[in-house]
């Protein structure tokens, strides 16, 4: 398995329970060898996380900090079944990357079908790339329908490292059945770190460990190059005004 290179999951203090800049984010990726993160932070309905107006000057990032690309995205919050997020379409629409999610302190969790419809009506609606931490036991999904739906409307689907370092724990055999799935059906999946601190970016061991085990082929990983995601981005229309 090559290097990666890509942490399309992080967040800075403006998440409200994360502890460094994005500067020091970047800082910290340069020092190891990462070449682009996104900048994810909670969106507004997470207690704490950052207010709509964050995401609506994000213009202001620049393209790069200490040689490291950066996305300007946000972790959505899913707020119901039908998958609504927590930005409204216009702010999300400016995006470079958005990652939607479920948890608990924004959404009950509900029945296996609810918390399967949550994801699947998150992702139909357009502006999702990356569903993140779908193996988190506290929601239970249909892992086929979820999966089948990320490989329909192009969503990529999260292997989440903090899910297995003290996040969301219990995550573990949820996770290896999604990666297995994924290899066998040939779903593109990100890794990402969901660091709350510079010194967790670009942390992938137990994720890399775990895709491996299910056999995921590089082709499919998107950490691995730069422009595999900035490929799959314009793709969905993204970035038209970046020169990343």
């Amino acid at each position: 398995m090559r290097k990666m290179v890509v942490d399309t999951h992080t967040h800075t203090v403006a998440s409200g329970h994360a502890y460094s800049t994005l500067i020091e984010n970047c800082l910290e990726a340069s020092k190891k060898g990462m070449k682009l993160i996104a900048m994810t932070d909670h969106g507004p309905a997470m207690p704490g996380g950052a207010h709509e107006f964050h995401f609506g000057n994000l213009k202001v990032i620049p393209e790069s900090i200490h040689g490291v690309e950066v996305l300007r995205g946000v972790e959505a919050n899913i707020i119901d079944f039908d998958g609504n997020l927590d930005l409204p379409d216009e702010r999300i629409i400016k995006l470079d990357i958005v990652i939607a999610s479920l948890h608990d302190v924004c959404i009950k969790p509900g029945s296996k079908r609810d918390n399967t419809k949550a994801l699947i009506g998150a992702m139909r609606k357009g502006f999702v790339d990356i569903i993140a931490h779908p193996g988190n036991p506290s929601f239970e999904i249909d892992a086929e329908e979820v999966l089948k739906a990320a490989k329909e409307y192009n969503v990529l689907v999260e292997i989440n490292n903090s899910s297995f370092t003290g996040s969301r724990a219990g995550s573990y055999e949820n996770c290896r059945r999604i990666a297995e799935i994924c290899a066998k059906e040939n779903v593109f999946i990100t890794i990402g770190s969901d660091a709350h601190i510079c010194y967790s970016i670009g942390e992938f061991q137990k994720a890399e460990e775990l895709i491996k085990e299910a056999g995921i082929m590089d082709e499919y990983i998107i950490n691995t190059d730069p422009d595999k995601i900035k490929n799959y981005l314009r793709s969905k229309g993204k970035l038209k005004t970046r020169n990343l």
